[in-house]
Parts: C-alpha cells; sequence; structure tokens
C-alpha cells in the first residue's frame, strides 16, 4: 500500500520555493529589491566632469579672459594717448619725430580715413555697436588663444574710437574721433591720420585674415586641406 502525500507537500511543490532565488538579490526591509555592482557614476552624489570637458572650460575662460585684457588695455592707451595729444598738440605746429617718418598732427575726423562719411558719423557709432556686441558674444565660445589675441585688439579699438564718437563734440553718437599719427608727411597728406584704437583695429583685421587663411578656428580646432577639420574640437563642458 502507497503512503500518501504528508500535509503540506503538495503546497510546497506547487508555490516552489520560499526563499530568494539563486542568482537574485533578497528584497530589503521595505520589500525593495537592491540591484547587485556599485552605483554608477551618474547616482553618486558629487560627480565631476570629465578631464576633456574640465580642459574645455579652462580653455574657454584663459580665451576670454585674453580677450578681454587686451581690449581694456587698448582702450586704456588709446584713451590716454588723446588726452595727452589734446593737451600738448592743440593750436601747435606739427611735431616731427625720427626725421620726418612720424609727425603728431593734431585732427578730428567725424568720418572714416580720409573722412569718408563725415555726413553720416551715427552709421559708424551703429557698425561699431554691433561689431562690439558681436565680440562679446563670441567670446563666450572662443577656445583660441590667436583668436583671442585678434579679437582683443578689434574691442579695444572699437570701444575707444566709440568713445569718441559718443561723447566727444558736437554730440551724443556723432562726435568727432580724435587723430594724432601721421605718417611720411603732417596732417595726413600721404596716409589717413590716425590713432592707438586705428592701429589696433587694423592689427587685429590683419592677423584675423591670417588665422582664417590658415585654418584656424575660433573654436580650437584647425582645419586642413579641402576644408576637413585636422585637429579635433576641445570638449564642451556641461550645463
Amino acid at each position: 500500500m502507497t503512503a500518501g502525500p504528508t500535509p503540506g507537500s503538495g503546497r510546497a511543490e506547487a508555490t516552489g520555493s520560499t526563499g530568494p532565488a539563486e542568482g537574485r538579490p533578497a528584497p530589503g526591509p521595505d520589500g525593495a529589491v537592491e540591484a547587485d555592482g556599485p552605483p554608477v557614476a551618474a547616482e553618486l552624489p558629487g560627480a565631476v566632469e570629465s578631464p576633456g570637458a574640465a580642459d574645455g572650460a579652462t580653455t574657454r575662460r584663459r580665451a576670454a579672459s585674453v580677450l578681454l585684457g587686451i581690449g581694456l588695455t587698448v582702450l586704456a592707451l588709446d584713451l590716454g594717448t588723446k588726452h595727452l595729444a589734446l593737451q600738448a598738440l592743440e593750436g601747435r605746429e606739427p611735431v616731427q619725430l625720427l626725421g620726418g617718418l612720424v609727425y603728431l598732427s593734431l585732427t578730428r575726423n567725424s568720418g572714416a580715413a580720409w573722412s569718408i562719411g563725415a555726413d553720416h558719423t551715427w552709421i559708424f557709432s551703429l557698425i561699431t555697436i554691433l561689431v562690439i556686441g558681436w565680440i562679446l558674444w563670441t567670446a563666450l565660445r572662443l577656445r583660441s588663444l590667436p583668436w583671442a589675441v585678434s579679437l582683443g585688439l578689434v574691442l579695444g579699438g572699437a570701444l575707444g574710437n566709440l568713445m569718441d564718437r559718443i561723447f566727444r563734440a558736437p554730440g551724443w553718437f556723432v562726435g568727432h574721433v580724435v587723430d594724432m599719427i601721421s605718417v611720411l608727411e603732417p596732417y595726413g597728406r600721404a596716409f589717413p591720420v590716425f590713432n592707438v584704437a586705428d592701429s589696433a583695429l587694423v592689427c587685429g583685421v590683419f592677423l584675423a585674415v591670417f588665422l582664417e587663411l590658415t585654418g584656424r578656428q575660433r573654436d580650437g580646432s584647425r582645419l586642413g586641406r579641402g576644408g576637413r577639420q585636422a585637429t579635433p574640437t576641445a570638449p564642451r563642458e556641461r550645463a
């Protein structure tokens, strides 16, 4: 005679083992199941950015600092030399320097070189403001030190002449720019009279043209032949 099943054995076989399954973590006190292995980096408090992103942020800050530093230096030199010219050259004959290579001739210009656009001074003020705004916007994304030097020179020169157009006579945004450097002959007979701001502007623009021709980009990369990127762009930092 075959022995019958003991009480409770059928239920145990139907429902399976009441312990934790093999290879599965046991539930915690609140019933939640904890995952195996260490937490991922995103779950760690105070997780830091990758070294590449940190380097990109450092390069961006350095480029912006160089740009603003050069711009403010050019502005200070321009305002200082204009103040000295007004104090020392007003009502005087041109001062000859370097055997006649350079003359200090005080003039006031309402237009561009050779007084071009003298009757539309406000247009130069508007264009200058737009250029300054674009440079400051570019500074937030700039990662190239050569481009920082170029744009810093342009920024300083633009600010220097804009200060004249805003604050000097005959009125707001139509003021005359103070010039004092004449080459070869006095009063700009051989070449337009210019100032420190003009010199910085010209140098900055020539440097920008050179950087473009050699494939150097404002994000720090460099283009090779055929317009292909020769050097990788620095990784952008996370917001």
